[in-house]
């Protein structure tokens, strides 16, 4: 099996320029990351799945080796609808929030603001157990 490196360097791309519109403030470029990454994992399973061959039905005397495996194909266009069921979702959210605020970036809510601000130190679970008190003894113990 050969791999084109076209496939995987524009891969890269798509994935690297996906990840990156993701962290952005904007729910549009958001979309648009999201599309991109659906976009790379199309071309991932491409990559990976192999050479072309002969379509999957059945000839008298061809060797099972010599076949187009059609779960590549299966699965990126599940992928793509997907993406497409992704992609409807998000551009309802964007325009309800378009609706609403008349902008489309997402705003700090004041409550994660207090959250974040806390400090990391958990009673319950940080704290200190003094004794066992555990009410099982161990099997040697009398009770």
């Amino acid at each position: 099996m050969t791999v084109n490196i076209t496939l995987i360097v524009l891969m890269a791309v798509f994935f690297a320029a996906g990840i990156y519109l993701l962290l952005e403030r904007s729910l549009t470029r958001v979309l648009l990351g999201l599309i991109l990454m659906g976009n790379g994992a199309n071309i991932l399973i491409l990559a990976t799945s192999g050479e072309g061959g002969k379509s999957p039905l059945y000839v008298s005397g061809t060797a099972a080796e010599d076949y187009t495996d059609s779960l590549p194909q299966a699965l990126i266009l599940t992928a793509i609808v997907i993406t497409f069921a992704v992609t409807a979702f998000m551009l309802g959210i964007i325009y309800r929030s378009w609706v609403l605020g008349r902008e489309d970036d997402v705003q700090d809510d004041p409550e994660d603001r207090r959250v974040a601000d806390q400090d990391s130190y958990d009673y319950e679970d940080d704290a200190d157990i003094i004794a066992d008190t555990t009410e099982f003894a161990d099997e040697g113990e009398p009770r």
